[in-house]
């Protein structure tokens, strides 16, 4: 089953935020903190999927201004900051498609953060920071 999240793009733009440095969101990032285990690994001391990471639950990794899903890859093209939340576009490529998206991000602590768009349609993710 192949799970697309749209919603990873959200936190490439936060790297570029005067409010919060890169290297807070930089990590593997999980909607369930008891998958991470199974979602990520580390090669060549760099943040990796593992094989079979999409049948788990859904994830991304933020290395720099790279958010990568299991599934897609996107580059922030704009970044707003609203104080409590930013509102993100990013170009994101399944590898078939470029499509731009927005999204809202809102950070809650140093280990959770959640991602929501309203279109398409309403979603609303919260993640988790993976211990790596």
């Amino acid at each position: 089953m192949r799970t697309f999240n749209p919603l990873v793009t959200a936190l490439l733009l936060v790297t570029q935020s005067a409010s919060i440095q890169a290297a807070d969101l930089n990590g593997a990032w999980s909607i369930d903190a008891s998958a991470c285990d199974q979602i990520f690994t580390k090669e060549n001391n760099r943040l990796a999927f593992k094989k079979d990471a999409d049948l788990h639950a859904g994830g991304l990794i933020v290395q720099g201004k790279q958010v990568t899903g299991t599934f897609e890859k996107c580059t922030v093209k704009s970044l707003h900051d609203d104080g409590a939340s930013m509102r993100m576009t990013a170009s994101c490529s399944d590898g078939v498609a470029i499509s731009d998206v927005t999204f809202d991000l809102t950070i809650s602590g140093e280990n959770n953060l959640t991602l929501s768009s309203k279109q398409p349609v309403p979603v609303q993710m919260l993640y988790v920071r993976c211990p790596m």
